[in-house]
């Protein structure tokens, strides 16, 4: 996600380019065959033109619109998940007490080592609930990182950046996990579809088995089940968003709309234009051809420029799961959990926060 205030120049200019580039050289191929092989029919009414650029403009509007609650779905979904875990370590603190068998028992080698074995079991107790949880977060995120089918392939500035901040991204899924899981567990859900569902899966069982071994009453036993079914329910809507894409029907014609009027601008520009390019013909026509056409190609690179940013802005907010740059910083999100959740247990060897590059975070 782009965490600056303002767009530096260096990144517009990237996008801008090529889109200024090829609508100059069409323009420019349009002008010339209108001025220099008399093909007059290419100069055409400009109000049609402009009355489908309206059109254009509100439908692409509605598309950006759509796209935009996407990602905004996605952040609050993200920030659920935020609430929710330290909520869930909290009541793991407050619930979770002593199993039988620990503690100061008649069983014990002497009192005074009951109190530590009852701290050590109780502690070991919350680690694991609250590490395996940790694990999800991690596992959801990225089980949504891996690109999915309504993907595009990405550009070669894409590519490269991908490259350069690969460390930042974060994908390697052993290496996230393993901090959580012991070895055994780390295989067994690894080897399944669905990783995340269980991992919530577990979670349930061993709180079942905590209530067994009364060490969690049926009380808070149902609180703690209730709110991992919150986390399923934001598991499920992450997953709702990654694997249903834009209705197509308006992503697609919206492209196309935009394609045919960026196609239509330098024919309705000419009519624009028309006498200037004329007046200019006669005056300096005889230095370079293609002079006169200048304030037509500008207006056109700029028109068409802008249409563009439109659709691509639509573009680049539909899929907020992905690894572009505008998607849900689903790493820092993660990362603020972990550190939260660490040191409510005590625990003082926390991870950084996540450090943003050329300024974005992942």
């Amino acid at each position: 996600m782009i965490i600056e205030r303002r767009l530096p120049w260096s990144t517009v200019l990237i996008w801008a380019t090529p889109n200024i580039v090829q609508s100059s050289v069409w323009s420019l191929i349009v002008y010339l065959g209108y001025s220099e092989l008399g093909l007059s029919f290419l100069r055409l009414p400009f109000l049609p033109i402009a009355t489908v650029g309206t059109a254009v403009a509100f439908y692409v509007g509605f598309k950006n619109n759509a796209a935009y609650d996407r990602f905004w779905e996605g952040r609050q979904i993200w920030g659920g998940i935020v609430n929710a875990s330290r909520t869930f370590a909290v009541s793991v603190q407050n619930y979770v007490h002593a199993t039988r068998g620990t503690g100061a028992s008649a069983g014990d080698a002497t009192a005074s080592e009951g109190p530590v074995a009852h701290i050590a079991a109780l502690t070991d107790t919350h680690r694991r609930l609250i590490y395996r949880h940790l694990a999800w977060v991690n596992a959801l995120r990225l089980q949504l990182r891996k690109t999915s089918r309504f993907f595009d392939k990405p550009t070669a500035w894409t590519r490269r950046r991908m490259e350069r901040h690969a460390e930042h991204m974060r994908n390697d899924w052993h290496k996230e996990l393993s901090p959580f899981l012991d070895a055994e567990e780390l295989a067994a859900v690894s080897a399944q579809a669905n990783p995340a569902t269980h991992l919530l899966a577990r979670q349930a069982a061993d709180l079942r088995a905590l209530h067994d071994d009364r060490a969690l009453d049926l009380f808070h036993q149902i609180e703690l089940m209730r709110q991992i079914e919150t986390f399923y329910g934001h598991q499920g809507a992450c997953e709702r968003i990654k694997n249903t894409p834009l209705p197509r029907q308006y992503a697609e014609f919206s492209r196309m709309f935009v394609k045919v009027f960026v196609f239509l601008i330098p024919f309705g520009l000419l009519d624009v234009f028309a006498e200037r390019i004329n007046e200019a013909q006669a005056a300096i026509g005889w230095i370079a051809p293609w002079l006169p056409a200048v304030p037509m190609i500008l207006s056109s690179a700029l028109v068409s420029w802008v249409f563009r940013v439109m659709e691509g802005i639509g573009d680049a907010s539909e899929d907020p799961f992905e690894r572009s740059m505008n998607d849900v910083p689903m790493n820092a999100l993660s990362r603020t959990i972990e550190i939260d959740l660490r040191s409510l247990l005590g625990e003082t060897d926390l991870p950084a926060k996540e450090e943003r590059i050329d300024n974005l975070l992942y």
